[in-house]
């Protein structure tokens, strides 16, 4: 495949699974053998793991929607960056649902082998979203 279609391969299964939460259509962009990256770290999590991710997500954020901002691609490799908006309506990080809309950027990078993303890893700004459910506070400015 060429970085055009990686590029739109990856946007398809943002917008048709992960912005719907139909992981029945997951094996048409996700390899059998993928594998996702956290702190350079590879966990080999299959079709199910990538599932779970998607149906985790939709648990915490129902109306989850990722819009795609922008996307570089270079040979097998895709790097989109999102604006991921939502409902806080499920226990995330431990912290009980706050019904607080959330928005937080995300930079995502995918590799896709035979039309088939096989590896994810990326960062999201978790600050923004945390402190828009009240799990972080400012401080009160310290008077001097």
């Amino acid at each position: 495949m060429c970085t055009l279609e990686n590029k739109l391969l990856v946007r398809r299964y943002y917008e048709e699974v992960v912005n719907t939460g139909n992981v029945a259509e997951l094996d048409r962009f996700i390899a059998a053998d993928y594998v996702e990256v956290y702190n350079n770290v590879r966990y080999r999590v299959g079709l199910e793991g990538a599932k779970r991710h998607v149906i985790g997500g939709r648990e915490t954020y129902p109306d989850i929607h990722l819009t795609v901002e922008q996307q570089i691609a270079e040979g097998e490799w895709v790097v989109t960056r999102v604006t991921a908006r939502g409902t806080h309506k499920g226990v995330w990080m431990g912290m009980k649902p706050t019904g607080k809309k959330v928005e937080m950027v995300v930079v995502n990078i995918d590799r896709v082998v035979d039309g088939r993303i096989v590896e994810h890893g990326g960062a999201a700004n978790l600050l923004e979203p945390l402190m828009a459910i009240g799990a972080i506070k400012v401080a009160e400015p310290v008077e001097g």
